[in-house]
């Protein structure tokens, strides 16, 4: 157990390698309730969140669940959150344990001019992310509602495990599936042992937050802090896919991230393979040939589906392209890399 944004999180409940595996290849649940969820509802709800977000919120429709992050007035990333779309006056944004408050300052800054009615139910909400192939099957016992066929990033109100008006949604940051369900706190841990007793049979197992960056960094998803931060855009972390220009999309900051988009930036995010022995790690150093610092490691680790050390970082962009060689410093020796196609599992 570890101190992690105000929460004892457990790091692993056995070995990394067996928890990694169990949600690539079956079931695993993860107490994510340390996650911020923020609703935004009333007259003003679609403006604010259109405002704040770089994506465009105007394609969803109810049910539907979008990626995207605030962008700050700076170039760089307040946060990455997940939208929830209710209504077009209402939605539920969740957003990460360690940027609630910077959060919530920022989205309440934004509104003063629009007048939404915000809501931080981030500490009376629990949530869980079970993961892997076999886990809407299994969790399908646990409701009347269809779910076994939900689409990738939708969302149900539906009775679980005898619970009323459980949020389950087919999201997730792992890569192997699943869906991740929202209730009051005082239903955890009547919804926490029925989810592992439905699963039991399909070989559950509780996950720690070890699997779960080695998990997210097999697929190349970015983490806030490490690859993401206040200084980061979303273009150089490639995440231009979650940065649309639409007619109907102004949000903060968009003239300067459009500019950046038509001149091109300086660095990119890249993943990469480590051709040599060496496990790279964040702010580890990354050079050219020639031994010129060309960027710094922001991710990295032994992959346990690869069976070869990854990582990812930001380096010039002229050393972007897949193929590229690089060298990552570790322990004083320059050990070979190549940049690489993301994600590193295609399982």
């Amino acid at each position: 157990m570890v101190p992690f944004a105000g929460f004892y999180m457990p790091v692993s409940f056995e070995s990394i390698q067996t928890e990694h595996q169990t949600v690539r290849e079956k079931i695993g649940v993860f107490d994510v309730s340390h996650m911020g969820e923020f609703w935004v509802e009333g007259p003003g709800a679609f403006e604010l969140v259109q405002k704040v977000s770089s994506n465009d919120i105007s394609v969803l429709s109810e049910g539907k669940v979008q990626y995207t992050c605030f962008p700050n007035d700076t170039g760089g990333i307040v946060d990455d959150f997940l939208v929830y779309h209710f209504a077009r006056e209402k939605y539920l944004l969740v957003v990460n344990a360690s940027r609630i408050e910077a959060d919530w300052n920022w989205i309440n800054t934004q509104n003063t001019s629009i007048g939404a009615r915000l809501t931080n139910a981030s500490e009376i909400t629990s949530q869980l992310a079970i993961q892997g192939p076999l886990a809407l099957k299994a969790m399908q016992k646990l409701t009347s509602e269809p779910i076994e066929n939900m689409p990738f990033y939708t969302w149900k109100i539906l009775e679980f495990a005898g619970v009323k008006d459980i949020l389950l949604s087919t999201t997730g940051y792992t890569g192997s599936g699943g869906c991740e369900i929202y209730f009051p706190n005082h239903e955890a841990i009547k919804i926490y042992d029925a989810v592992l007793e439905a699963g039991k049979e399909f070989g559950i197992k509780p996950i720690g937050l070890a699997a779960r960056d080695t998990l997210r960094l097999e697929m190349g998803f970015c983490l806030y802090g490490n690859d993401i931060n206040e200084e980061t855009s979303p273009l150089e972390a490639s995440l231009g896919w979650i940065t649309k220009f639409s007619d109907s999309n102004h949000f903060v900051n968009r003239d300067n991230l459009e500019e950046q988009k038509k001149n091109g930036v300086k660095r990119k995010l890249v993943g990469f393979e480590m051709m040599e022995k060496g496990i790279p790690r964040q702010h580890y150093k990354i050079f050219d040939a020639e031994q010129q610092l060309i960027g710094e490691v922001t991710s990295g680790t032994m992959s346990p589906s690869l069976q070869k050390p990854i990582g990812m970082g930001y380096v010039k962009k002229e050393f972007a392209r897949s193929g590229t060689d690089i060298f990552i410093e570790i322990r004083n020796k320059f050990l070979k890399a190549q940049v690489v196609k993301r994600p590193f599992y295609k399982g």
